[in-house]
């Protein structure tokens, strides 16, 4: 089973407490980019692997979708996804990504936000959500950068011009990775960017748009506090298509 910080007391309050658990879509600054990556949802049968609160599955079916199917590992994410979800059209299921089962051709959409970096067995996971998709469908989904994520002393370096640096020392040695944030040892898993993207390509997926996602000058006037993002890539968002 994956590890699952976020039923830990002390990682759950401190995560319930980002903006982005707090004013859900809106308050995740990678939305926008999102946003514009994907497809009409009227009609549409929508899976969310990695649902947390439900902010996206709440979205996908005010915007028309016929049902969507949350998944996640976590009780407390779960629970806190049922309380503030009203619409029967929307379930909520508890599954691991990593051994995760999934009906074949039942959905229009799969969706993720920043999950699968928790995931070990990405290929198996890639051929799962492949079949469970209809033909033309689409797969949107955000994990952290590689170049983020791959140093083993992740953090900002000073650099002789008296400027700072983040170290991707490693990027070729993928894996685990531990990081203290909100609690002790979470585990990651690093892919060098080529890898994610042959993992998809071998599953069948064809890929169909990348964003290495950074602010907009506009972005970083209404938050200042992004500026770091201008500096090293945090994030990526993958659309690939069946």
């Amino acid at each position: 089973m994956a590890q699952n910080v976020y039923d830990k007391p002390e990682f759950f309050k401190g995560y319930s407490g980002l903006a982005r658990s707090v004013h859900g879509l809106d308050g995740a600054p990678e939305w926008p980019a999102i946003r514009g990556l994907l497809p009409g949802l009227a009609g549409r049968h929508v899976v969310d692997l990695g649902c947390g609160f439900g902010w996206f599955a709440r979205w996908a079916k005010a915007q028309g979708a016929a049902s969507v199917l949350g998944i996640d590992l976590s009780e407390n994410m779960l629970a806190r996804a049922r309380t503030e979800t009203t619409d029967p059209a929307i379930r909520y299921q508890r599954a691991d990504l990593e051994t995760l089962d999934l009906p074949h051709e039942a959905f229009d959409l799969a969706y993720s936000s920043l999950a699968f970096h928790y995931v070990e067995d990405f290929g198996r996971l890639a051929g799962t959500i492949f079949r469970s998709l209809r033909p033309q469908a689409g797969f949107v989904f955000t994990i952290e950068h590689p170049i983020y994520m791959a140093s083993t002393r992740p953090g900002w370096l000073s650099a002789p011009d008296g400027g700072r640096t983040w170290p991707v020392d490693h990027y070729a040695v993928e894996g685990e990775r531990r990081t203290d944030w909100f609690a002790k040892g979470v585990l990651k898993y690093h892919r060098r960017l080529a890898t994610t993207l042959n993992t998809l390509i071998d599953a069948g997926f064809a890929i169909q748009r990348l964003v290495e996602w950074s602010p907009t000058p506009e972005e970083l006037e209404r938050q200042p506090d992004l500026a770091d993002e201008i500096e090293r890539p945090m994030m990526l968002i993958v659309s690939a298509g069946k």
